[in-house]
């Protein structure tokens, strides 16, 4: 029942659910045919999972009524005495739950299944609460834990054999219904809604819901993940979480999601998966723009094996009248489908890619994990938005390096890897001597540490990173670093930065990769046993933030080559397939049957072609999206052919030819008269915008032979 969240490898798509008239008004403004009509259009449309939501003073619209000086006297729906029954005691409904009754039969019909978010009181910037709770801490205050809880249960109880349920959501981001003043306050409520829901269905998932988790604060990754079974992120390219720095279509955003999702996932230690994705409305992007968006999340999400992906919403709702929709612009136009009824382009982006993961698993299976390089660890003290900026500029710099990375928080146990990177360390406490100590036992076994400090302190310090500090001082601004550029010898590349402070230092042993305008070490690499720690004395991840086209404009600085000095000092780095661009995303899953799938994404906005390399004794076998790559030295072959049509006879010598008229050996490009040499040789994949394309590498008997 529940395993499209738990089945790793496997991808499900939907949207989240209000009926197309009336928005939140549905179930008060019940129209039994429209509803049909919409499930019938999402079903057609290829979606397969929908998240809906009971808004909870339509389905529990209990009254307080109150008699001399105020005293609460009774508890009613509207004049109605509550009846003696469970739904009496449970205050509900009996109307709203018959609506309910036949929106589920109705999505079984049409092959849709439910995710119900029980508690729905926050929705589109209003709070909906019953009459009698109105003005009470809906987290906190006893009464209304209460009624929460009898209504949980009733609804879980009478709903439970429904078969398009699929899994029960706390409710739509509670943690915006009221404020708590603890963790332990915000555990408490998730841990009583679950409590309610176990108890009357223990078989299915019970997810999260929630709005903008933190690694520290009240409301924290892994607390809700201590309870729930399934955690959630809602990432849209908002300044919550800084993702609308840069244009929509372009890498930062288009990474957002499996950034966010993967951070979950890594510190709580529970499958995440993208529970809400939009783009609120027209003055952010055109229908094209945000077509490109998502078929730039679909294939990310998927690949970094983040399970799922829902749209916000179905419908359009700017022509209702009643709050929120009065009241927040954003809330009007986020739909799949216009008024009319017809498709946005989303739509078939959704269905295609929906169609295509459908006919991948029936020929390949479910996708192997992606291979890991690296293990981001999150230190305490940077605060939950502080953990955030360093974890979501660190995955987008790796990627940028070619690295892919997951996440931990510093007081994890530290799996084995040959890549530990700790971005933006803030605190004198950001981790413990006995983790650190841990930590540096594996980096003296081999394994490669990067460490980047805001005002982080580490004792002792001067052991593991070769530098002694001398003093340091307050930044007054904004410095201008060079470091040595790690693909081109003798060349330097100049950075602006800016952290809090200045170091004063000598190196005792570490080797100078970047120096200030004073020509002080300020990123350093030192061998540490049979590892190394390079040390950045700037907190690049958090400075490159909210500085908008840092990562996608072409000519910007190229604050991702830290990270490939980081990746070419990893002597375990292997990979089949690699290409030096910075706006393609290359990822490796491994079959068991020895084969390789590549998955290579365009995050810009533009059709390119995008230059690999693959390893010696590899081949691309057959295509799975897209086009198979093509030789480099068959496309200069094609571009001189192109220009000199009147030679095209020539074929020979066309083929020795660049795509300027030079000379190409058969080294340089890997290939010799048509048959691929001992090296690793050179391809071109041509993607449009914001598009993926994914292969098959095998092993090329010919090549094995020759090095043979």
């Amino acid at each position: 029942m529940n395993n499209i969240f738990l089945d790793e490898g496997g991808f499900f798509t939907g949207c989240n659910y209000w009926a197309s008239h009336a928005g939140t008004a549905m179930w008060s403004d019940w129209r039994p045919d429209v509803v049909e009509q919409d499930l019938r259009r999402l079903s057609e449309a290829g979606l397969k999972v929908l998240r809906v939501f009971p808004l909870w003073p339509d389905f529990q619209p209990v009254c307080l009524l109150r008699g001399y000086t105020g005293r609460p006297v009774e508890f009613r729906i509207g004049e109605e005495a509550l009846t003696d029954d469970e739904e009496g005691v449970a205050g509900v409904s009996r109307e709203a739950i018959g609506h309910f009754e036949y929106f589920a039969q109705t999505a079984h019909k049409y092959g849709l299944q439910l995710v119900v978010a029980l508690i729905t009181g926050w929705m589109s910037g209003r709070l909906f609460v019953p009459p009698a709770l109105e003005g009470l801490n809906i987290l906190k205050d006893p009464l209304a834990l209460q009624w929460e809880t009898r209504f949980v249960k009733y609804f879980v109880k009478h709903f439970k054999t429904e078969p398009s349920i699929i899994a029960w959501d706390l409710g739509n981001e509670c943690n915006c219904m009221a404020e708590v003043s603890s963790p332990q306050e915000a555990w408490n409520w998730v841990s009583c809604i679950t409590c309610a829901i176990k108890s009357e269905d223990p078989e299915r998932l019970v997810i999260s819901g929630m709005h903008s988790l933190k690694t520290e604060g009240n409301w924290t990754i892994k607390d809700q993940a201590e309870i729930v079974d399934i955690l959630t992120t809602h990432p849209y390219p908002s300044p919550t979480y800084n993702s609308h720095q840069d244009p929509m279509n372009t890498i930062r955003p288009g990474l957002h999601s499996s950034a966010q999702s993967l951070l979950y996932r890594g510190v709580g230690e529970k499958p995440c998966f993208a529970e809400e994705v939009g783009t609120f409305g027209p003055m952010f992007s055109n229908e094209k723009i945000a077509a490109d968006f998502i078929r730039n999340n679909l294939f990310s999400l998927w690949i970094h094996d983040c399970r799922g992906f829902l749209w916000w919403c179905a419908n359009e709702q700017s022509h209702l009248k009643h709050a929120p929709y009065d009241w927040d612009a954003i809330e009007r136009e986020l739909g799949l489908f216009r008024l009319d009824g017809t498709p946005k382009p989303v739509v078939g982006e959704i269905s295609g890619f929906t169609s295509f993961v459908r006919d991948f698993t029936k020929l390949y299976g479910k996708l192997p994990e992606r291979k890991k390089d690296g293990i981001c660890i999150l230190t305490k003290g940077m605060g939950g938005d502080g953990a955030w900026a360093a974890a979501y500029s660190a995955f987008v710099l790796a990627k940028q390096a070619g690295l892919e990375i997951e996440f931990r928080q510093a007081d994890q146990p530290l799996e084995e890897s040959p890549l530990y990177i700790m971005p933006s360390v803030k605190s004198w406490q950001g981790i413990s001597r006995r983790r650190m100590n841990e930590l540096l036992e594996k980096v003296k076994a081999g394994s490669v540490l990067y460490i980047s400090v805001e005002n982080g302190v580490f004792s002792p310090f001067t052991e593991f990173s070769g530098i002694e500090v001398a003093t340091r001082e307050k930044c007054m601004g904004n410095e201008i670093i060079s470091i040595s550029d790690p693909l081109e010898d003798g060349k330097i590349i100049d950075l602006e930065i800016r952290g809090s402070f200045k170091y004063r230092s000598r190196l005792t042993r570490a080797l100078k990769l970047g120096e200030d305008k004073e020509g002080t070490a300020v990123f350093t690499c030192a061998q540490y046993g049979r590892g190394k720690v390079y040390f950045l004395s700037y907190p690049l991840e958090l400075y490159l933030f909210d500085r908008p086209g840092v990562f996608n404009r072409e000519g910007s600085a190229q604050y991702w080559k830290i990270y490939a000095h980081i990746r070419k000092g990893i002597s375990a780095y292997k990979r089949h397939c690699t290409s030096d661009d910075v706006y393609a995303g290359i990822t490796e899953h491994h079959t068991e049957d020895g084969r390789i799938i590549i998955a290579a994404i365009n995050y810009k906005p533009e059709r390119r072609e995008i230059p690999i390399s693959i390893a010696k004794g590899w081949k691309p076998a057959a295509p799975i999206y897209g086009k198979l790559p093509e030789y480099a030295a068959d496309k200069a072959a094609d571009a001189v052919a192109d220009k000199a049509a009147d030679k095209a006879a020539d074929i020979n010598r066309d083929q020795e030819k660049g795509a300027n008229g030079d000379n190409v050996s058969c080294e340089a490009t890997g290939i010799c008269n048509g048959i691929t040499a001992p090296r690793d040789a050179s391809f071109v994949v041509s993607l449009r915008e914001n598009d993926a394309c994914m292969f098959i590498l095998e092993k090329d008997d010919n090549i094995i032979k020759m090095i043979k």
